[in-house]
């Protein structure tokens, strides 16, 4: 594959988790990123390790398949290593992520990558849903929608996720988060993100989920989201809920 000549969110993030799975351009836009934030790595390793409590509590839950929007790089701790007995479909828009996803996934039978806009659910490809997510619409999936509201208006964000309550089945799980204000006291790391990117108040989040009913843990700092012990001592620029499509 040749080596892209723009740098990618989501190899970024593969960089600061310490993948392998990013170019020189992605660690030249990471470094500029945290000069003008500050180091970024234990930032992204609490949102990966929520993304990891998060399936593991919907996986408990009794659902064995997901159904991932940006899914960026599937590695790190991404959904099939955390939950590995269930079938997982990640999915985005980036075709350089898509074909890099598939290169990782080519030998896994529990585990595909393919095109999906989160804001349109029919462009996944329905072949692949029948395959990764058996079931879709009958049976209760696990939905992961992480790193994608803060580039979507109140009005597109609110519809996306009421579309998504409708496809799916009673008893399926929404993983969600937002990126709060902190990032308002950086200016010059703000104005990297371009004009799209939407800073939100955590309170903003219940209101957007419409009919998703949050967990008893609401919305939370992702590092105090279920936390495994104290939480690790990083800024609150993400706060995260999981919530779910009631039975009956």
């Amino acid at each position: 594959m040749a080596e892209p000549d723009q740098p990618s969110t989501a190899r970024m993030i593969d960089f600061w988790l310490g993948g392998e799975h990013h170019y020189p351009v992605d660690v030249a836009a990471a470094h500029a990123f945290e000069a003008a934030y500050g180091p970024c790595p234990p930032v992204f390793r609490a949102l990966r390790a929520f993304l990891g409590r998060a399936v593991r509590a919907i996986a408990e839950a009794g659902v064995d398949s997901f159904l991932v929007f940006g899914a960026g790089v599937p590695t790190r701790g991404n959904v099939h290593e955390v939950a590995p007995e269930a079938t997982v479909l990640y999915t985005d828009v980036d075709p350089v992520a898509i074909r890099l996803g598939q290169r990782i996934l080519a030998d896994s039978d529990r585990a595909g990558y393919g095109y999906g806009d989160a804001t349109d659910i029919g462009t996944v490809d329905p072949a692949q849903l029948h395959r990764f997510v058996p079931g879709w619409g009958r049976r209760p999936v696990g939905v992961i929608f992480l790193g994608l509201a803060a580039f979507l208006d109140d009005e597109t964000l609110a519809r996306t996720l009421d579309e998504l309550y409708e496809a799916v089945a009673p008893g399926s799980f929404l993983a969600v988060d937002i990126d709060g204000e902190e990032l308002a006291a950086y200016p010059e790391a703000l104005a990297m993100m371009g004009p799209a990117f939407r800073m939100r108040p955590p309170a903003s989040l219940g209101p957007l989920l419409g009919r998703w009913v949050p967990t008893d843990d609401g919305v939370r700092p992702v590092a105090h989201w279920r936390a495994d012990g104290p939480p690790g001592e990083v800024p609150d620029a993400f706060f995260g809920a999981v919530a779910v499509k009631p039975v009956g």
